[in-house]
């Protein structure tokens, strides 16, 4: 893999790892502002580590499964992580809340994509969500991780139309596309020191971000 950048990374997956996939197309391109240096798991059977293992990043599998203590295993979590020392932590379908002891700690530095144009949506079931409530507009967030819930400070959202005759389930394809697109963007630019989050608040090259910036393709 090609890359120059000098920051690094660890992504955090739970399943297929599409999301992973487009942060490894853009660096193989050299288009992604910092190396890829560690992915992430909760399940052994993840198929994203298979993409990390088949791209030559290192793995490590934290398993979750009977741990009934959130705060031990974001404790587990946390001494693993440190072995690599990332500058960012993104989450690519990490389907786990963080402890707010585990958010505190890395904090400006966890970046988390939502499927919908955050305020609106929060949780699950965004897709269903947003056809219920006849939105002609639909799309996708990347955003600092706060201790509430798909709340920090927005960076970049992406937006789709919703077409006639839509479903929960081509929507979220749609969307899914956009996702492969912004997410890479949007971590580069924290990456590369443009975008940060200080005070609860986004900034923009040392500017507060009043709005979040958006996909131009």
């Amino acid at each position: 893999m090609t890359v120059t950048a000098t920051k690094t990374a660890a992504v955090f997956i739970s399943g297929g790892g599409s999301n992973l996939q487009a942060l490894i197309d853009a660096a193989e391109q050299d288009v992604l502002g910092f190396q890829l240096r560690a992915v992430f798991s909760n399940r052994a059977d993840a198929g994203g580590l298979q993409r990390a293992q088949e791209a030559g990043i290192e793995t490590c599998v934290v398993p979750s499964r009977g741990v009934s203590d959130r705060v031990a295993y974001d404790r587990t979590l946390a001494v693993e992580l440190d072995r690599f020392a990332p500058d960012l932590i993104i989450l690519a379908g990490f389907m786990r809340i963080l402890s707010a002891g585990f958010v505190s700690r890395y904090a400006g530095r966890i970046l988390n994509i939502h499927p919908s144009l955050l305020p609106l949506y929060p949780g699950i079931d965004t897709h269903a969500r947003a056809l219920a409530a006849g939105d002609s507009r639909h799309g996708c967030t990347v955003h600092f991780v706060t201790e509430e819930l798909d709340g920090g400070p927005r960076i970049m959202q992406g937006a789709v139309d919703v077409l006639e005759g839509d479903t929960a389930r081509t929507l979220a394809a749609r969307v899914l596309e956009v996702e492969h697109r912004i997410y890479p963007r949007a971590a580069s630019l924290v990456a590369e020191g443009r975008v940060s989050c200080r005070n609860g608040r986004c900034y923009l090259d040392g500017e507060v971000l009043g709005e979040p910036l958006h996909d131009t393709a």
